[in-house]
């Protein structure tokens, strides 16, 4: 098993499976939603996937080294604690594992020129952490998966 999260999802030849596979996470978590507020968000990523294909992989590639980054601390625990379920782990400490992970898109979306981005953004925020946490554990599963291919 690698030692880093930048070891295991950043390596050249595993990226583009480590960003299909992140793709399809947001993909089911979409899916998953229910209520108003899950009809608000599905129709919100079918009108941005028809408008802009492929606008998800690529802000997956875009952010994952700073997910990366946000995770990194998170990876070093559960290896010292001798961890083998990340998404467990992760679910076991979801408040500061959502904020960590939020704040590399707050950061983004604050640093946009485009007001569109940062309009849709305030909107879907306030849902935000509740919608990061709920993917954790399958955000930690990805990464055992991929943890045990390296």
């Amino acid at each position: 098993m690698a030692d880093t999260l930048k070891e295991i999802l950043l390596d050249s030849s595993r990226r583009p499976t480590v960003v299909t596979d992140l793709e399809g996470l947001v993909d089911a978590e979409v899916s998953d939603k229910g209520g108003v507020s899950g009809a608000v968000v599905k129709t919100g990523f079918a009108a941005v996937k028809k408008i802009k294909p492929g606008i998800i992989p690529a802000a997956v590639n875009t952010l994952l080294d700073d997910f990366a980054g946000a995770l990194e601390p998170f990876y070093g625990d559960f290896k010292a604690k001798g961890g083998n379920d990340f998404g467990a782990y992760l679910t076991s400490r979801s408040d500061e594992a959502s904020d960590a992970l939020l704040t590399v898109t707050d950061s983004r979306a604050d640093s946009s020129s485009r007001d569109s981005i940062k309009k849709v953004y305030s909107k879907l925020r306030p849902n935000g952490k509740k919608n990061v946490e709920e993917a954790l554990p399958r955000l930690g599963q990805l990464i055992d998966k991929h943890a045990a291919a390296v």
